[in-house]
C-alpha cells in the first residue's frame, strides 16, 4: 500500500497483574489523562527524540521496547524510555518504515513500505548496531504493508493483492532469508482491495499457526484467517465500514485463536467513523460490532496482558479502553498514537506521530 496521504492504499509480571487487576475491580474509574480525580491509565511520554512519525513498534518489556517510522528511523530503549539510541539501518534515510518485530532487546526485523524495491526487510542480531538487508522486493506489482511472527523463526509478511491475490511472503530463518508462498490457498482480492500500512497491525498472529490479515478500500472490510501459517486462507465479512479508499479494518489482535479485536474506520481527518470496533469470539468466521464502539477512527489495538477482558485502542484523536473484549469502549486519553503494543511482562507501549512515543501507567484515585 501507498502512504497515508495517497488515497488508492493508504494508509515486570507483577507489575502487569497488578495494573490489570486495578483496572478490572474499578471499570468506572477509568481517568482522561490531564483530568483530575479518578483513577486508571494513562499514557506517560517518553520523547524519543525525533519529529518523524513512528509507526513501528515492538514492546519486548517494560524497559525495552523499539520503534520505526518515516526517514528510513529506527530507535530503541533499554531504560523505560529515559534515553532512545538511533540504530537506524544506514542507508535507509529514504525508506518507509511501518512495521518492526522484535523478539529482545538485539533481534529485530524492519519492514519498509512501498512499490516494488521501496518494500524490504532488514534484520539486526546486535541491537541494531549492524543490519542486514533480508529482502528487496523485485516485483513492481507488489506492495509489502505489515510482518507478523509466530515464534522466533518462523514469521510473514504481507502484500498488497498481485494478480488479483494478497501476496505472501514466508520465513523459517527468523528472517535471514524470504520466500513468496504459492497462492493457490488464498481467496480472490475484491476490486479495490488492499491491507493499511498504518500500525503493522494489519497481518497478526496468534499461537504456533493462525495468523489473520485485515482489508479495506473496498466494498466489504473483510478479515481472512490461516490455519496453516498462511498457505490456505479462509473469509470472514466485518462490519466495520468500507465502500471507500480510505476506509476498512485498520488493525487486528488477538488473544488466543478464538477471540479477536478489529479496529478501522476511515482515516480522514474528520471524516465519521461509524462502527469502529468489532470482536470475534469463533477465530474470525465471525464478526460482531462493538456495541459501544471507539467515537472516531482506530488504527491500532492491543490486548492487555494476562487478561481475557481489557484492551487498548488508539488512533489519531485518542485512546479507547475495553474491559468486556470489545463489547463496550470508553476514551480514557486524548493523545494522538497510531499503533500500541503490550509485553508479557505488561509493558503497554504506543508511537505515533512527531515522533510521539508513551508507556502506560497506571493511576490510582
Amino acid at each position: 500500500m501507498t502512504s497515508m496521504g495517497k488515497t488508492r492504499r493508504v494508509v515486570s509480571l507483577c507489575l502487569s497483574v497488578l495494573a490489570v487487576g486495578a483496572v478490572l475491580a474499578a471499570p468506572a474509574r477509568a481517568a482522561v489523562p490531564g483530568q483530575a480525580g479518578g483513577g486508571g491509565p494513562e499514557w506517560s511520554v517518553k520523547p524519543a527524540g525525533t519529529d518523524v512519525r513512528l509507526r513501528g513498534l515492538a514492546a519486548v518489556s517494560r524497559a525495552t521496547a523499539w520503534v520505526a517510522g518515516s526517514r528510513g528511523t529506527v530507535l530503541r530503549t533499554a531504560d523505560s524510555g529515559r534515553t532512545w539510541h538511533d540504530v537506524s539501518p544506514p542507508g535507509a534515510s529514504g525508506l518507509e518504515f511501518r512495521d518492526i518485530e522484535a523478539f529482545d532487546g538485539r533481534r529485530a526485523v524492519v519492514l519498509a513500505i512501498g512499490e516494488g524495491e521501496a518494500s524490504r526487510i532488514f534484520r539486526t542480531g546486535d541491537g541494531g548496531a549492524t543490519w542486514t538487508e533480508s529482502f528487496r522486493n523485485p516485483d513492481p506489482r507488489a506492495f509489502y504493508d505489515c510482518l507478523t511472527f509466530f515464534d522466533n523463526r518462523n514469521g510473514l509478511a504481507l502484500s498488497d493483492p498481485v494478480d488479483g491475490k494478497f501476496r505472501i511472503l514466508s520465513t523459517r530463518d527468523g528472517g535471514h532469508s524470504w520466500r513468496v508462498l504459492p497462492d493457490a490457498g488464498m481467496p480472490a482480492a475484491q476490486t479495490g482491495e488492499a491491507g493499511f500500512a498504518a500500525s503493522g497491525q494489519c497481518l497478526v498472529s496468534a499461537g504456533s499457526r493462525d495468523v489473520w490479515l485485515a482489508t479495506g478500500g473496498a466494498a466489504t472490510a473483510r478479515v481472512l484467517h490461516s490455519a496453516d501459517r498462511g498457505r490456505n486462507w479462509t473469509v470472514a465479512e466485518s462490519p466495520i465500514p468500507a465502500g471507500d479508499p480510505a476506509r476498512g479494518v485498520f488493525a487486528l489482535a488477538f488473544r488466543d485463536r478464538l477471540h479477536g479485536i478489529a479496529v478501522g474506520g476511515d482515516y480522514r481527518t474528520g471524516q465519521p467513523s461509524e462502527r469502529a470496533a468489532a470482536v470475534s469470539r469463533d477465530g474470525g468466521r465471525g464478526w460482531r460490532p462493538s456495541a459501544t464502539p471507539p467515537p472516531a477512527y482506530r488504527s491500532g489495538v492491543a490486548w492487555l496482558p494476562h487478561s481475557s477482558r481489557a484492551a487498548l485502542a488508539v488512533g489519531p484523536t485518542g485512546t479507547d479502553l475495553t474491559l468486556d473484549a470489545g463489547r463496550t469502549w470508553r476514551t480514557v486519553g486524548t493523545g494522538s498514537y497510531d499503533t500500541v503494543d503490550c509485553a508479557a511482562d505488561g509493558g503497554c507501549w504506543a508511537s505515533g506521530e512527531k515522533g510521539g512515543v508513551a508507556r502506560l501507567e497506571w493511576r490510582r484515585g
